[in-house]
């Protein structure tokens, strides 16, 4: 070769966009060109004499290294990627292809930044995950740790947290906040509030330090430090929230993580919302519309299971059919919405009279019905009946009436009354007429 050419390899080295390096037998770099200042943020001079291995991410390591020896050992590769820590302490992808020189005993290098390349990926990737998230979790809470996994995985996370917005009372509230050891609560929600309500109101993201939103005198595990990120969560009509970063220690976000950040939380404000109609479609079809209570449907698949379990443990279960006596009457002196009041307030009163393991279900009209499990003797279920019967009997107030109204009941229990759903109820109904029969003969 000519020897002003080779003068001139360093020069042209120089002038590529891939980095090139020279590693000796040590791990240590000899020789890197210009374009590695670029890329991992770090000049020649700050590279040459130290261990390259020093430079990739910890968890890359091992297989860098195993990589390394492969390549040492005489087998060149095309195409090895990995991620380092830049000076700047942000992580870039590379891709490698390197040869072993046996002569110079020296490991020669080439790599090539893919780090926008592995962006496009990511998007892609949790645009895709964070859609699965939202048809797979059962319910919300679910769905909020796997959006956690999903973007603690594209940015290195202290701390993730979830604010919505109520789409009716617009009221804010954090149904989820975790720090990377699993504690919570990781925010102050009053100063948080505040700033996810500017937040919304501008759709615009937040950068904010550590202090102000951090709890005070919270879990000491907690890392200090960082910042945090307010991020709009924005569906097509709406802004229906606000997802709560906290970055590591001694770090922030770069432009790029934001702009990856706005996108997922694009993808996880219509997943939120879709699951949350979901969510609000299947409790429509479970639920009576005007008192909240379970409806026919769902009372059959309660009863289906607790039958399931009375008939494994042999154990008892019991229930109360009741209806609302001169309902009607309620409904033609003082009209449907008087009627609905009625409905509502006696609704709740029944619910407070049970436990939160009972069931109770609006079949219909003025028609309830209460499931009792693990009953221990059929005086415990008269003294529920009975308490049920004192409650409404206490004035109810609707339209500036104080309406005194009565509750005919009837009782079935298991096994006693039969073995299956409908021949329990249909003796409860019977049992319940009789006690209406019996109640007009008394008051007549």
């Amino acid at each position: 070769m000519d020897p002003n050419a080779h003068a001139l390899l360093p020069n042209i080295a120089d002038l590529l966009l891939d980095a090139v390096f020279l590693v000796d037998v040590h791990g240590r770099v000899v020789y890197v060109n210009a374009a590695c200042e670029r890329i991992f943020g770090y000049t020649p001079d700050e590279l040459i004499g130290r261990s390259m291995i020093d430079f990739v991410a910890p968890e890359d390591r091992a297989r860098t290294w195993n990589e390394a020896m492969q390549v040492m050992a005489g087998r060149p590769r095309i195409g090895f990627e990995n991620r380092y820590i830049r000076k700047d302490g942000r992580q870039v992808h590379v891709m490698w292809s390197a040869r072993w020189s046996p002569e110079n005993q020296l490991r020669i290098g080439v790599a090539r930044d893919i780090t926008e390349r592995k962006h496009a990926q990511e998007m892609q990737a949790a645009t895709y995950a964070v859609s699965e998230a939202a048809h797979a979790a059962t319910d919300l809470g679910a769905m909020y740790r796997e959006i956690h996994r999903i973007v603690a995985n594209l940015v290195p996370l202290a701390g993730f947290a979830v604010a919505t917005c109520d789409p009716k009372t617009k009221q804010l509230g954090f149904p989820y906040q975790m720090d990377l050891y699993g504690n919570s609560p990781i925010i102050q929600e009053p100063t948080t509030r505040q700033y996810c309500i500017e937040v919304i109101c501008s759709g615009q993201p937040m950068l904010l330090t550590d202090a102000v939103l951090a709890t005070p005198g919270g879990d000491t595990s907690m890392p200090a430090g960082g910042a945090w990120l307010v991020m709009p969560l924005i569906t097509q009509n709406e802004t229906i929230g606000a997802l709560i970063l906290k970055s590591l220690p001694g770090t922030t976000y770069s432009d790029k993580e934001k702009g990856l950040l706005q996108f997922v939380s694009a993808q996880v404000a219509t997943a939120m919302e879709r699951k949350r109609l979901s969510v609000e479609l299947l409790r429509a079809a479970r639920h009576d519309e005007l008192t909240g209570l379970p409806n026919r449907r769902l009372f059959q698949d309660r009863m289906a299971s607790a039958l399931a379990r009375c008939k494994r443990k042999q154990g008892r279960i019991a229930l109360l059919y009741l209806d609302i006596d001169d309902f009607k009457q309620v409904n033609d002196s003082l009209g449907h919405a008087a009627g609905d009041v009625l409905l509502q307030e006696v609704a709740q009163r029944i619910t407070h009279c049970v436990r939160e393991e009972d069931t109770v279900a609006r079949l219909g009209g003025d028609e309830f019905v209460v499931l009792l499990e693990d009953v221990r003797t059929a005086d415990d279920v008269m003294l529920v009946a009975d308490k049920i019967r004192h409650a409404i009997r206490q004035p109810i107030h609707v339209d500036g009436f104080a309406l005194k109204t009565r509750t005919s009941i009837g009782t079935a229990l298991y096994p006693e009354h039969g073995m299956e759903a409908e021949e329990l109820l249909k003796q409860a109904d019977k049992a319940m007429y009789l006690d209406k029969k019996f109640k007009a003969r008394t008051f007549k």
